[in-house]
């Protein structure tokens, strides 16, 4: 598939899909007129990226913890510790994000509890299931 369809697919723009690629998070093969050709692993792997740098990573972590679930696929669980200590901190600063939006949920949902708009919640439960 070409770049467009790849990036309708992702629901990413074209020029973010030539970004990942320019990063090295994403090589799509090559035809012979130099055309990029995308398959459904590189959907899936353009969608991970984006979700990724979205919940606030680097692309040069997104980069690090792509390779290592690639060498986890081939049976070789590898991490330097340089490698590591970058996830670690990242860790952390996931965890407060999370943690921060918990509050911020928890807070928004109280809020709505306590007014006469409390149905909104309800609608939007039954909208999502």
């Amino acid at each position: 598939m070409k770049i467009g369809e790849v990036a309708s697919r992702a629901h990413v723009s074209p020029r973010l899909v030539r970004y990942y690629e320019q990063q090295g998070l994403l090589t799509p093969t090559r035809e012979a007129n130099g055309y990029r050709e995308y398959d459904e692993d590189d959907v899936a792997r353009v969608g991970r990226i984006a979700g990724l740098v979205q919940a606030g990573l680097t692309t040069k972590l997104v980069k690090a913890l792509l390779e290592l679930e690639d060498l986890a696929l081939d049976d070789q669980p590898s991490c330097p510790r340089t490698v590591a200590d970058l996830l670690a901190r990242e860790l952390t600063g996931i965890e407060d994000r999370i943690a921060c939006l918990t509050r911020s949920r928890n807070t928004i949902h109280d809020y709505l509890l306590r007014t006469e708009h409390a149905a909104v919640l309800s609608e939007r439960r039954a909208a999502v299931v």
